[in-house]
């Protein structure tokens, strides 16, 4: 009938083969994947964060309502920040302790900036100046952690230590777990200061938040001093 065997109606006329692909070469690669210059690859444009970590009032009895406070902030670009951390508290309207610290931070890996500063702590008893060195970043599986070494102007050696980890029940109902401690290498009685662990503080703390500025709390923590 005219039909070759094995041919087939539906199939095109036979055409000429097609150009195979080229190799990649190195040349292809580079131009692909160009070395970034430092500017492109960090931002130098200034940005900033600010947050009231902790804002939170209870019954001292005797003693009157008390109120503590936990902020920190920073400006700054990619690679360095001006970090501002504060943290105190206050009971019958009087200030037993608190601390302001100012500290230069560079980024030192991905997730982690180094800080470098002073700490100023006052109160009740005689204020004391430190300076300060340690690290902020996030380490895995998502623990938000800060570590800082405090020297003080009679020698007094500090370490300070924070960890959270947030849990997400939902995208606005978030649980907080919270380990803090404190050492010291010597007492400092003026200060309120003993050697050795100073003080521990583990918490946990839900939250529900409204939107990202506003995120009222309840909690409860256990606090060794």
């Amino acid at each position: 009938m005219g039909h070759q065997a094995g041919a087939s109606k539906d199939l095109p006329p036979t055409s000429a083969p097609r150009e195979p692909i080229p190799v990649v070469t190195p040349a292809d690669r580079a131009a692909a994947f160009p070395d970034l210059a430092e500017h492109v690859a960090h931002g130098t444009s200034i940005h900033s964060y600010w947050a009231l970590d902790r804002l939170e009032a209870w019954d001292a009895d005797e003693d009157g309502a008390g109120v503590g406070w936990e902020a920190k902030g920073w400006v700054g670009s990619d690679l360095n920040r001006l970090w501002l951390r504060s943290a105190g508290e206050r009971v019958d309207g009087s200030t037993e302790s608190a601390d302001v610290e100012v500290l230069y931070g560079r980024a030192i890996a991905r997730w982690w900036d180094a800080v470098a500063g002073v700490r100023h702590d006052f109160g009740a008893g005689p204020s004391r100046a430190y300076a300060a060195l340690g690290v902020i970043g996030l380490a895995p599986y998502k623990f938000e952690v800060e570590a800082t070494v405090y020297v003080g102007e009679s020698g007094q050696v500090g370490l300070g230590a924070e960890a959270e980890y947030e849990m997400l029940f939902t995208n606005r109902l978030i649980g907080q777990w919270l380990v803090e401690a404190e050492a010291w290498n010597k007492d400092d009685p003026a200060a309120g200061i003993g050697s050795g662990l100073s003080s521990v503080e583990a918490g946990f703390r839900l939250r529900y938040e409204f939107n990202r500025q506003f995120a009222p709390y309840v909690g409860v923590v256990w606090e060794r001093v």
